[in-house]
């Protein structure tokens, strides 16, 4: 089964993954387009859901992570990304964000 993967946008129109994404080393940059490209074949196995979204575990390196959750059955909206450093802002920066999003998206129906 594949999956449309999308990064999330704030109403300016800026993506926190992307800014995420353009922060990171060619080699860890590439290890997050691999990822992603697994989860758009939908391979989610590294993924584990918590709190309304998904985290990604990447292990290698810092142990990156990439925040996401599913918009329908077909849709993964990516919210953002880190590392085990950070992980605990990072997730509830995640889950923010997708609270956020689903309130926009209620609002536009």
């Amino acid at each position: 089964m594949s999956l449309q993967i999308k990064e999330l946008l704030l109403p300016d129109g800026s993506s926190p993954y992307a800014k995420w994404f353009n922060e990171l080393d060619s080699m860890a940059a590439a290890k997050v387009s691999v990822a992603a490209s697994r989860m758009e074949r939908g391979n989610l196995s590294n993924v584990e859901w918590f709190r309304g979204i998904g985290e990604y575990k990447i292990d290698w390196g810092p142990g990156y992570r990439i925040y996401l959750a599913k918009d329908g059955l077909k849709i993964i909206v990516l919210l953002g990304g880190g590392s085990k450093k950070r992980q605990q802002r990072d997730i509830d920066e995640a889950v923010s964000l997708w609270d956020d999003y689903k309130r926009r998206k209620a609002q536009t129906k």
